[in-house]
C-alpha cells in the first residue's frame, strides 16, 4: 500500500513538472550578396560578401514560466559566414550571444554571459547602418559600437521592464584577471524612451585594457599582439589603458518618413599603460586619443514593400591626430514578404589629415580594406532571409 501511494506521488509530482509553461525557438538569419570597391589596398575588388544588413546566425531562444510573473530565459546565439561556412567572431561557437537570466514581468531581467553593451541596446538601432545601410554604412571601424562589432563576455547585466516608454538596463564585466580586479573590467549604462513616433536613446560604455577585453575577446584573439587592427582610425590606440564611449541619438517619425541622428565621443586613455606586441614606430606612446562621430539619417516608406534611405556620417579626430572622415550613404530595400527582402547600397567615404599612426590617412569604409587614396566607393546587391 505505502509503495503504491509513493508511486501515485511521484507520478503526479512529474506531472505537474512535464506540464509547466516552457518554450524553446529556433531562428536565424542568411544574408548575401556581392561588393564591388573602387579601391582596396590599390585595387578594384569584386567580391562576395555575407552579413551586410544583420549578420548571418542561428540561435535558441528559450525561456520557463516558474510561476508569479517569473521566468528563467536563455539565448545560443552563433555567427557564421554564408559563402564559407566558417564561424564568425573570431571562431566562437556562440559567438555572437551566450547567456542565461531570470526575467519578471515588474522588476525586469538579470542575464549572465557574452552579451550586448548599452551602447549597442539603445543608441546603435538609431545607426543607419543598423536599419538598411549595411555594416560597411557603420561608423568608421565601428569606433564607437554603435554596430555591434564588440560583445562582452563574462557580463552581469540588468534589463529593467518598460515603465511608460522608458527602459533602462546596466552591465558589468569581470576583468578574470588574477590580482588585478580592474583589468579587462568593462561595465556599461544606457536609458531609452519610446513614446508614438519618438524614439531616445543614450548610453555609456567604459572598457579597461580595450585590446585584450573588447577587440580581442574571441577564441582567435592574441594574448600579447594587437587585437585593433580593423580600421586605421584606431588602430594605433591599442596600448590604451581605457576606453570610454559617450552616445546618444533619436529618431521622429512622421507619416512615411523618418528623420533620425546620432552622436558619440570616443577616447582611448592612458595610450602606452597597456603593453602590446609589434605596434608600428608611428603608434603614440602616452596622452589620450579623443574622436568625436555624428550622424544624421532619413528614411521614407514608399510603400509596404519599399523602404529608400539616405544618411550622412562625420568623424573628427582632435588631441593627438586631426583625421577627418566624411561619408554618405543611400539605399533601398524591397520587402518580397515579412521574412525575405532584397537591398542595394552605395557608400562614399572622403577622408582626411592624419590617422592613429600619424600617417596621411586614406578612406576605409567599415568591414574593408583601406584605400591607397582619400577615397574609397562601394556598392553592394544582396538578399536577406529571416527564419
Amino acid at each position: 500500500m505505502k509503495r503504491s501511494l509513493f508511486a501515485l506521488a511521484a507520478l503526479v509530482a512529474s506531472t505537474g513538472v512535464s506540464h509547466a509553461q516552457s518554450s524553446v525557438n529556433l531562428y536565424g538569419i542568411v544574408d548575401a550578396g556581392f561588393l564591388y570597391t573602387n579601391n582596396s589596398a590599390g585595387q578594384k575588388l569584386y567580391s562576395t560578401s555575407a552579413g551586410n544588413q544583420q549578420g548571418d546566425r542561428w540561435g535558441l531562444r528559450g525561456n520557463e514560466d516558474l510561476g508569479g510573473g517569473l521566468k528563467a530565459l536563455f539565448v545560443l546565439e552563433n555567427g557564421f559566414n554564408v559563402f564559407t561556412g566558417r564561424l564568425n567572431q573570431g571562431g566562437d561557437e556562440f559567438g555572437r550571444q551566450a547567456y542565461v537570466g531570470l526575467s519578471s514581468n515588474n522588476f525586469g531581467a538579470v542575464t549572465l554571459g557574452r552579451q550586448y553593451d548599452s551602447v549597442v541596446d539603445f543608441v546603435g538601432p538609431l545607426e543607419a547602418a543598423d536599419q538598411w545601410a549595411t555594416f560597411y554604412g557603420a561608423h568608421p571601424g565601428d569606433l564607437d559600437n554603435l554596430n555591434n562589432s564588440n560583445r562582452t563576455n563574462n557580463s552581469i547585466k540588468y534589463t529593467s521592464s518598460n515603465y511608460g516608454g522608458i527602459k533602462f538596463s546596466g552591465l558589468y564585466s569581470l576583468g578574470g584577471v588574477a590580482g588585478s580586479f580592474n583589468r579587462n573590467q568593462i561595465f556599461s549604462g544606457g536609458v531609452g524612451y519610446t513614446q508614438g513616433p519618438l524614439i531616445l536613446g543614450a548610453a555609456y560604455f567604459n572598457v579597461k585594457n580595450p585590446n585584450y577585453s573588447a577587440f580581442g575577446n574571441n577564441a582567435s584573439s592574441s594574448a600579447t599582439s594587437s587585437n585593433m587592427g580593423g580600421s586605421q582610425v584606431y588602430s594605433g590606440f591599442a596600448s590604451a589603458q581605457a576606453q570610454q564611449v559617450f552616445a546618444a541619438g533619436g529618431a521622429y517619425t512622421l507619416g512615411a518618413a523618418t528623420v533620425g541622428g546620432t552622436y558619440s565621443n570616443i577616447q582611448f586613455k592612458g595610450l602606452g599603460q597597456t603593453a602590446v606586441m609589434g605596434q608600428p614606430t608611428g603608434a603614440p606612446k602616452f596622452g589620450n586619443a579623443k574622436l568625436n562621430n555624428i550622424e544624421g539619417n532619413f528614411k521614407y516608406q514608399v510603400t509596404p514593400a519599399l523602404l529608400l534611405g539616405i544618411a550622412y556620417d562625420y568623424t573628427k579626430a582632435y588631441s593627438l591626430n586631426n583625421e577627418k572622415i566624411h561619408q554618405g550613404m543611400i539605399g533601398a530595400d524591397y520587402f518580397l514578404s515579412k521574412r525575405t527582402d532584397l537591398y542595394v547600397t552605395g557608400l562614399y567615404q572622403h577622408a582626411s589629415g592624419n590617422n592613429s599612426f600619424g600617417a596621411p590617412a586614406t578612406a576605409q569604409l567599415a568591414g574593408l580594406s583601406a584605400s591607397s587614396t582619400s577615397n574609397q566607393v562601394a556598392a553592394l546587391l544582396g538578399i536577406r532571409h529571416k527564419f
